[in-house]
């Protein structure tokens, strides 16, 4: 028998609303959910921090890191474990502020069942910007990379079993935000792709990670971050280069 696709849905055990909201769309909805108990950052000591570059990420971000950006970074490597572990062909990894569409699954299949060999396509973004299309599925969506990012949010973005493996590896060191590293497929060597419609939507409610002023408090002055700005430079020739080899079907 044909297993369905699952939904791996990370949320931290203090926000038991965003369980509640995201459990009953998936009753409401006949999805399979699987909670990935979030990892808190704020509770874990900076000292404690495992598998984490701090110069690096000060390097390539010009700007010091939130605690609750390293609890969503060691929160997505659970979910892929969980994944992983359940022998399962295909999954999708989502945080718990995601708006289920009854029909993600069956977009999903129809995703990867027309673009073979994507590891990755991410499902959700705040922006697509000179998007190069490589497909459109037999439901209607367009699925490619674009050459101007970074898209921003990993809120929703589906997975092969291959796709997970390398995931897990390559960013196992944190060296960037989650939402960041995941897209750079260039760098972590990985066909990462991208639906140019969001094939859902994000609930708005605060972040559980910071507020937008708390996250410009982290930025270092600009002479600081002058490196950073020619790293970013490199960035992007890497970004156009990588959505110029998109496979096209």
């Amino acid at each position: 028998m044909e297993v369905a696709t699952r939904i791996y849905a990370i949320n931290l055990d203090r926000s038991t609303d965003r369980w509640h909201a995201l459990s009953q769309q998936g009753k409401e909805h006949h999805l399979e959910l699987v909670r990935v108990p979030g990892i808190d950052g704020t509770q874990i000591p900076p000292t404690n921090r495992v598998d984490f570059d701090e110069l690096a990420f000060r390097r390539n971000n010009g700007r010091t890191i939130l605690p609750g950006e390293y609890g969503c970074y060691r929160s997505h490597l659970k979910a892929l474990a969980a994944f992983l572990e359940s022998g399962e062909p295909l999954g999708i990894i989502v945080e718990d502020d995601i708006q289920l569409q009854p029909d993600l699954v069956d977009r999903v299949e129809a995703a990867f069942n027309a673009l073979a060999g994507a590891d990755v396509i991410k499902l959700f973004n705040h922006r697509v910007v000179w998007f190069k299309r490589s497909v459109r599925t037999a439901l209607g969506d367009e699925i490619g990379r674009a050459a101007h990012g970074p898209l921003g949010s990993a809120a929703c973005y589906a997975v092969t079993r291959a796709g997970a493996a390398k995931l897990s590896t390559a960013l196992l060191q944190m060296e960037y935000p989650w939402d960041i590293a995941l897209e750079r497929g260039w760098a972590n060597k990985t066909a990462v792709y991208a639906s140019k419609q969001n094939l859902t939507t994000v609930r708005r409610q605060g972040s559980t990670i910071a507020s937008r002023s708390v996250y410009k408090g982290t930025k270092f002055p600009w002479w600081r971050r002058l490196g950073t700005y020619a790293r970013r430079t490199a960035e992007t020739l890497r970004r156009i280069n990588f959505a110029l080899q998109a496979r096209h079907h």
